[in-house]
């Protein structure tokens, strides 16, 4: 994934606006000098707002340029259980676009990715009903990106709350989805899980030190109504969006996963099989927590 410190072409699909982390990875990727951002596109409830929450990062860092396209508003088959953008409460104290068509992320993501064959990035920190939704509109999609990197599965061993089960709620918030994307052939799909990503926690003490400056007030300000609920900021979806130009920051099993499609607490779940290699699949396994936390923010500080 470094690609020997060239310039990356990245899209970036999100559900930013309910985990501050979303927007913490999207300073990561416009402040990155190796990261030539081709757009971001949103999904779940209130697409919308979560453009015009990305629109509002972008513009505060002069980024007026990175295309925004609202996507999915909900599950392909299931019900939504992320229906609102809680964060967008902030928009009123930044300037933002507020006119997006709806539902134009596939399309853009589609003509995008056929523009550039074999050279992009895709990058994908929400659930996956847009990358679902793509890869079934275009099965040629997938042979056509460089790579995917999700921030998406549990694939190993933490203690997990008892209200997800044996779950990560990117995969469970539509497993269909889910499993259209893992079932793609002809595609590297690096994906960082939640086993992982718990390793690389901040407090709010810590955070709100450490989150000023240019974007990071806006930001700051999304993380407040964050921490109204949380003590603390999980850097989930940053250390899947470093691993695309550092991933020396963690290690990788080849292997391959599948996803549980039965109704209940079981739905969604992802199964890693290390034994079985006929599909490009990596779970992430380990990762350098001083070395990622040092490497966001020297970049996103700048």
């Amino acid at each position: 994934m470094n690609d020997n410190g060239r310039p990356i072409p990245v899209l970036f699909d999100t559900d930013i606006g309910t985990d501050i982390d979303d927007a913490l990875s999207l300073v990561y990727l416009l402040r990155h000098p190796r990261c030539e951002l081709l757009g971001v596109t949103t999904v779940t409830g209130e697409p919308v707002r979560r453009a015009m929450l990305a629109d509002a990062i972008c513009r505060r860092v002069g980024r007026e340029d990175v295309p925004i396209h609202s996507g999915a508003a909900d599950p392909i088959l299931i019900g939504q259980m992320q229906k609102v953008a809680q964060q967008a409460e902030v928009l009123d104290q930044w300037p933002h676009r507020t006119q997006f068509a709806a539902n134009t992320a596939v399309g853009f993501l589609r003509e995008t990715i056929r523009r550039r064959p074999g050279e992009i990035t895709l990058l994908a920190t929400g659930p996956l009903t847009n990358i679902g939704l793509l890869f079934r509109l275009d099965p040629e999609i997938p042979r056509l990106l460089r790579s995917l990197v999700l921030m998406n599965g549990l694939f190993f061993t933490i203690p997990m709350p008892r209200w997800s089960g044996p779950r990560e709620w990117n995969a469970y918030g539509d497993p269909h989805a889910t499993a259209i994307v893992y079932g793609a052939p002809d595609l590297n799909v690096y994906a960082v899980g939640l086993d992982v990503t718990t390793r690389c926690v901040m407090p709010a003490t810590e955070c709100r030190e450490r989150l000023k400056g240019e974007a990071f007030d806006l930001v700051a300000d999304a993380a407040e109504v964050w921490f109204r609920q949380y003590p603390a900021i999980c850097f989930h979806d940053p250390l899947a969006a470093a691993a695309i130009f550092s991933p020396e920051l963690l290690t990788f099993t080849p292997g391959t996963v599948t996803v549980e499609l039965g109704s209940g607490r079981l739905q969604g779940m992802t199964l890693f099989d290390p034994r079985v290699h006929e599909r490009r699949h990596f779970a992430a396994t380990d990762v350098n927590v001083g070395g990622f936390f040092a490497e966001y923010f020297r970049t996103a500080v700048g």
